[in-house]
């Protein structure tokens, strides 16, 4: 059987199609944006890519189409397929169908966070043997690849997104996806091209929650209003809250201003138990998207000290906090954070990680959201904790950041091409420094770009 995917590049779609070449089907696909990770796994698993979307790319003729949620009428691709009458679904659609009947399916969602939290669960599971199945929005580095079947009778991860299915299904992906247990982080205002207020994506999360049987479980952060307007909307499946609140059942206790060391609490109808977690990650933030998948982790049978000890191995998916290199002891580090709560949140990690160097931080804000400006005005406030901030105005952003850098108080700087902004952050960088690059694209290959001047720099500067 051949299965097309057009938008085959993006992070869900890219995974979707991993999969299918795991079930054996022949698998080709097209997108505009053709650049790794993505396309390297794809290329990798013998997937014929074709760059850009025209009617050609469905010939030979498939026998289904998927079609990604980023399409819209009006494409040529989007066009021929529905005037050929070959059958086609979304990317949610055909998982659900295919993939995850008879499976114990675990869904993370959240504003923020899921793909670390999915990833951190999937080696939970995979180190307590259970080989789970797992589709993820990003490369966790400790499998290499996003997506892949597992046993099949194992449990399955799915990092489970809000945003929209389909141009002709307007639902949030997660409703497809039928969970057993759902681990529900955090919730605030995103997406704001398809959202029109919380009340809405709160909405979307309630429907997931009617999904849930009431022999699972639900896996709720405290402290997050938003969520406990879902839960009250109604709930028919058993509650357990994570976070630090005296009276959630799963709780951690810092042990480090950066979080890399802190305890885990689980307080149950035997006593409860508690274990120390030890490992490479900084930020609190980081530290409840543990306890979030060592809870959902001990709902499939892992218990809590085999859990703590797994997370020591535990190596970050691409893009999360991805040291991508070091020159003369400057570090550049790559992270998808694109949300100011986001920003924020990786900042507050790595400040504390960093006692001797400083935190230059260069952000492309280039996310829906961001394009439309609808948190512009909560961006200056979420760099509080760097140094100095290179922000990089994208094509296609129709608001200057300009009023963003007069309310700083720290060094900032704007600048609209690629070549200047390298050369503008190679000349700030000093040994120690770490610079952290945020975006949720490609950002024009910058991480590399930095690195090749920083080699250049002190090359010269070293005379060899």
């Amino acid at each position: 059987m051949h299965l097309h995917i057009i938008g085959i590049c993006g992070t869900f779609m890219g995974s979707l199609a991993l999969l299918a070449r795991e079930l054996g089907l022949e698998v080709s696909g097209s997108d505009a944006n053709v650049y790794p990770p993505m396309s390297t796994q794809l290329a990798e698993a013998g997937i014929v890519l074709h760059e850009g979307y025209r009617a050609e790319n469905l010939v030979p003729v498939p026998d289904q189409v998927v079609v990604g949620n980023a399409l819209s009428r009006g494409n040529p691709e989007v066009e021929a397929l529905l005037n050929s009458g070959l059958a086609y679904s979304s990317g949610p659609q055909w998982l659900a169908e295919k993939v995850l009947p008879g499976r114990k399916v675990i869904a993370l969602a959240g504003t923020h966070g899921k793909t670390t939290t999915a990833s951190l669960l999937a080696w939970l599971l995979e180190s307590a043997g259970l080989n789970p199945g797992f589709l993820i929005g990003g490369v966790p580095r400790n499998f290499g690849v996003s997506a892949r079947l597992g046993a099949a009778d194992g449990p399955f991860v799915v990092e489970a997104d809000e945003y929209d299915t389909a141009f002709f299904d307007k639902r949030s992906k997660f409703v497809h996806y039928r969970p057993t247990i759902a681990v529900l982080n955090n919730l605030e205002f995103d997406h704001a091209d398809i959202f029109e207020d919380l009340a809405a994506i709160e909405r979307q999360f309630h429907h997931l929650v009617r999904t849930v049987p009431s022999n699972g479980k639900l896996l709720v952060a405290d402290e997050q209003p938003a969520l406990e307007r879902v839960l009250a909307q109604g709930a028919w499946t058993p509650v357990e809250r994570f976070g630090t609140q005296p009276q959630s059942p799963w709780r951690l206790a810092l042990e480090r201003d950066d979080a890399s060391r802190f305890q885990v609490i689980h307080e149950n109808a035997q006593g409860g138990e508690d274990a120390v977690v030890d490992w490479s990650l900084t930020g609190e933030h980081n530290a409840r998207n543990a306890l979030a998948a060592l809870a959902a982790a001990h709902a499939c049978g892992v218990d809590l000290a085999r859990g703590c000890a797994a997370l020591s191995r535990f190596e970050t998916p691409r893009r999360r906090q991805e040291v991508r290199g070091e020159v003369n002891g400057i570090q550049v580090i790559d992270d998808f954070a694109h949300h100011p709560t986001a920003i924020a949140a990786t900042l507050q990690g790595l400040r504390a990680a960093t006692p001797k160097g400083r935190l230059l931080a260069v952000i492309e804000p280039r996310s829906n959201t961001m394009r439309l400006g609808a948190l512009r005005d909560r961006l200056s406030g979420s760099v509080a904790l760097a140094d100095q901030v290179f922000w990089y105005q994208p094509p296609g952003l129709d608001w200057s950041l300009a009023d963003v850098i007069a309310q700083q108080t720290q060094a900032a700087a704007l600048h609209d091409q690629i070549s200047e902004l390298v050369a503008a952050v190679t000349a700030a960088a000093k040994p120690l420094d770490r610079i952290v690059v945020m975006s949720n694209g490609a950002f024009g290959g910058v991480h590399e770009l930095l690195l090749q001047a920083l080699r250049t720099r002190y090359k010269d500067t070293h005379g060899h």
